[in-house]
């Protein structure tokens, strides 16, 4: 497990187009059954062998769009066009249920960039997030058994300007302890959603937070140019939390 790396150079590389979807008859034949998931670039997590030694009768079929955000859900000229993406994995998929991983982007680095750039309130860009993001997951629930995944703590430590993430968010003046503050709002008031609309959400903050107000140290990825989780600590998270619910 230890030399296990999320890879994203194929998801970078090629058109952001929906993965086949796994057919009835398929599965039926494997005896599996399929999840969806839907999220950023924290999604690829559900890659892990630790969910296939877990789970082994379910196919994570993982569709990973690179910078989403909540708040550009409904934004028809989005960078990433995650939605329409989403859409058609949807559209496609055999799965019953749909796990949905997003926020990072938006609590981490979007609202407070546009805050800054364009003089926006934090409080009212993070309504707009909240908002486009509880739709989408209205509308998947229309259909499908839906799972909310609470989105990761900051990991980019104040002043750390190495990698590319760190260096795209470098324009950000807000500490990782407000960063922080701000992502455990969002995860309330989702949570707070999820529960009043019958959808399931895993809460991962009194696992993920630390001392100081900020992620836990064991939750750091060893790459310091990584501002994902540890992998395996985010898969045992991940793992405790999902029991019983996939």
């Amino acid at each position: 497990m230890a030399g296990w790396h999320q890879d994203f150079s194929a998801v970078r590389t090629k058109p952001r187009t929906a993965r086949p979807a796994y057919t009835e008859q398929k599965l039926d034949e494997a005896k599996m059954q399929e999840i969806l998931i839907l999220g950023d670039s924290h999604s690829p997590i559900f890659n892990h062998p630790l969910f296939k030694e877990k789970f082994p009768n379910l196919v994570f079929n993982v569709l990973t769009v690179i910078g989403a955000t909540a708040s550009g859900l409904e934004n028809p000229n989005s960078t990433t066009q995650a939605y329409p993406v989403f859409r058609e994995a949807v559209r496609q998929t055999a799965a019953k249920q749909i796990i949905v991983m997003l926020g990072e982007v938006d609590t981490g680095f979007v609202i407070w960039y546009r805050a800054q750039k364009y003089q926006e309130s934090v409080a009212a860009l993070m309504d707009k997030a909240i908002s486009s993001y509880s739709r989408f997951l209205s509308e998947l629930n229309r259909n499908f058994e839906v799972v909310c995944i609470s989105t990761p703590l900051p990991t980019i430590q104040d002043g750390n300007d190495w990698g590319d993430i760190a260096n795209a968010r470098r324009e950000v003046t807000a500490s990782q302890v407000e960063r922080t503050v701000l992502t455990l709002e969002f995860n309330r008031i989702m949570q707070e959603f999820c529960l009043q609309n019958d959808i399931r959400y895993i809460m991962l903050d009194d696992l993920s937070l630390g001392d100081g107000g900020i992620v836990k140290a064991g939750l750091l990825n060893s790459d310091c140019n990584d501002h994902h989780y540890n992998p395996e600590q985010y898969s045992r998270l991940l793992l405790e939390g999902l029991t019983g619910v996939v």
